[in-house]
């Protein structure tokens, strides 16, 4: 089963962002790897349920932890694109 609604500990990996949707955790994704921080996503979603709630609806995003600094200052800027908004 799994434990809590923690992210899991990764050994040399640090989860630098929790969200409850792919969308968001994805974007995120990209912008780090746009400067070139590496990543990986953790889904906790049951895709035979669509739960999107609770620790089965959890989406982590992970770093090799000397990217962690860098990558929590780069989200910390970051703003989540709108769906659907196409402005350039």
């Amino acid at each position: 089963m799994l434990k809590g609604s923690e992210p899991n500990d990764i050994e040399n990996w640090a989860c630098v962002l929790e969200g409850g949707t792919e969308y968001e955790v994805e974007s995120a994704k990209n912008y780090l790897a746009s400067l070139e921080i590496p990543s990986n996503i953790l889904s906790k979603r049951d895709s035979s349920f669509s739960v999107n709630y609770g620790e089965m609806g959890m989406v982590y995003l992970y770093v090799p932890n000397e990217y962690e600094e860098e990558a929590r200052k780069a989200l910390a800027e970051f703003e989540l694109p709108e769906e659907g908004n196409n402005e350039e």
